[in-house]
Order: structure tokens, then sequence, then C-alpha cells
């Protein structure tokens, strides 16, 4: 974004450094917006509707947002694909739109090589109740809400190699919406909060220090991982992305004597993962105990804000 010479305006509270744009109508009321698309990562259109508008919400929760309107955004093969494949991916969109309580407005569809699908969402939020990236403290605990892993795993599933059932376990982590993450923090109070997606858990973690001017110490032991992900990492079968997040962030990363199978699933791009929060530690207890109450059962905590010294830096331990 260094290239561009953006506005500044008052009533903008956060914008290209977080997760969604916020902006203040009133002194009680703001608008919280973000966009995004993915493409077809798992086969089934219905599934694949249901996850695309999981994680095209997520970032509204992660600010500490209400999700109120949604606009499509399709890019489709007409000429290649039955245009019922796009009926059952709008249907799982809107099913789940309709479980996080949010209005279809509408949308745009382009003609497009391969099927991407995504979501324009908009929410509201108090001006004062902003979470953001940049708030993280030393001290404060690290709390992740979902198992990593999903970019291994679809990795796999293109590849012809995932068990059916495994397939099955991965599409509802996936489609799980961050709400109940989201309600749990907004009770208890946290510093700063990020949602785990294509930047990997320590290219997120990396975004929450250097927001924060703080460091972050990572326990691979305690992050929660997909078991069946450990296992296709191993075997060298990794998307991509994970080889964009390590060039990108393997800088600011210390990790001495971490085995390069974990690594690679710290690295791994996710679709539509849990939050990651930053919350001080006497109330940590309280955060994982309301989490695991309203079902997010798999947040765990991971680690811990730490000072930095030059620059921001991940220590993986």
């Amino acid at each position: 974004m260094g290239c561009l010479n953006i506005p500044q305006n008052e009533n903008v509270l956060a914008g290209v450094k977080d997760d969604a744009g916020v902006y203040k109508l009133r002194e009680d009321l703001a608008i919280v917006e973000t966009v995004d698309m993915i493409a077809a990562i798992v086969d089934e259109p219905y599934s694949f509707g249901m996850i695309a508008a999981a994680n095209g919400i997520s970032d509204i929760y992660a600010m500490g947002g209400k999700p109120v309107t949604a606009m499509n955004i399709v890019g489709f093969p007409s000429e290649s694909m039955e245009i019922s494949v796009l009926g059952k991916i709008l249907h799982g969109a809107l099913d789940k739109l309709n479980e996080a309580g949010v209005t279809l407005m509408g949308g745009h569809s382009v003609r497009n090589d391969e099927v991407k699908f995504g979501l324009s969402v908009t929410g509201t939020i108090h001006p004062n109740h902003i979470i953001t990236k940049g708030g993280a403290q030393v001290g404060d605990k690290l709390i992740v809400t979902k198992p990593i892993g999903t970019g291994i795993l679809t990795t796999a599933l293109k590849a012809e190699m995932l068990p059916s059932q495994v397939t099955e376990r991965l599409i509802v982590q996936m489609a799980r919406l961050n709400d109940k993450a989201c309600q749990a923090m907004l009770e208890i109070g946290v510093h700063a909060c990020t949602d785990v997606t294509g930047f990997a858990l320590i290219g997120h973690a990396g975004e929450i220090a250097e927001n924060s001017g703080t460091s972050i110490e990572i326990n691979s032991k305690l992050v929660p991982v997909i078991p069946e992900a450990m296992q296709f990492a191993h075997m060298g079968l990794i998307p991509e992305g994970m080889y964009a997040n390590w060039e990108y962030r393997n800088a600011i990363v210390q990790a001495d004597g971490i085995d390069e199978d974990t690594m690679s699933v710290l690295y791994d791009p996710q679709t539509s993962g849990g939050l990651l929060m930053c919350v001080a530690p006497e109330k940590c207890s309280a955060l994982l105990e309301r989490l695991h109450n309203l079902g997010v059962s798999e947040a765990v905590e991971i680690g811990r804000v730490v000072e930095t010294a030059a620059c921001s830096q991940i220590i993986v331990l």
C-alpha cells in the first residue's frame, strides 16, 4: 500500500492494517466492512459455499463487530460448468448467512476460468469497543480457537489422498462460524485479536506483534493441529502458500530446534481459521472457560506476548 496516497479521514477508526475497515457514523455507532474471495477448496459446491461464507464473515468477528448484511461475489466458468453448481454454492452460503443472522442484499458475478466465491460483509460496532491487531500488551496470553492444518489437508484432498471421514471433519471445522468466539472475547475482554487465515498462524501472530510493538512466543507443543495434517506434512504434501508464508516471515522467526514438519504446519495457510486473541493473564482462565461453555471446545492457550528488542519477533519454542 506504500505507493497509494490514501486520503485521511477522521471518521476512519481502523483501516488497511486491520482485518476490516471501521467508519464512525456517530459517537455510539460505526460500520465495519470487509471483503474476501476464495477458490473452490472442496469438491462439493454446497459445502464450498458454506466455507466461503464463514471465511468472509470472520473478519467482522475478529474486530468484535456484529455482521449485518452481505453481498455475494462470484467468479464462474459458465461456459464449461452447469449453472446448477453455482446454485448449490449460493445455497450453502445463504444457509451460513442465515445462521449468522446476516441479510443477503445481492451480489455481482463475472465469467472466470475457475470457480471463485466470496462475500462483501458489513457489520456494526461501537466506536469504543473495536478490537484491533495493535493492542497486545507484554504479558498477555495467546489463545487460538480452532486447530490449524486446513491448507495441508485441502492439498491432500485435491490429490485425492484424504479419507472421506477426515474430509467431513475438515468441512465441519472450516464451515464453523467464529460468532461464539467473538461473543466470549467481548464478554471477558481482550487486548488484541485477528483471525487465522492465509498468512498462517505465524504470519498473523507476526501482524499482532508488529502492530503492537511487541514480540510473541508460541509453544509449538500447545498449538492445536488437525492430527492428519502432520502426517501429510511429513509426506511433503504442502500447499504453495506455505512456502510463500515461510519466505515472507522467516526473517522475524526464531525457531531453534523445531523440526521442519512442525514449522510447515505453523506456516500453513488456513481457510476460515479460528480467532487468535491476546488476553491479560488474569483473564485467561475465564476466557477459556467461557469459550468452552459456548461450545468452542478446541480453544487453547498457545503462548504469550513478550517485550521486543530492535524489532518484533515470533519465537517458536
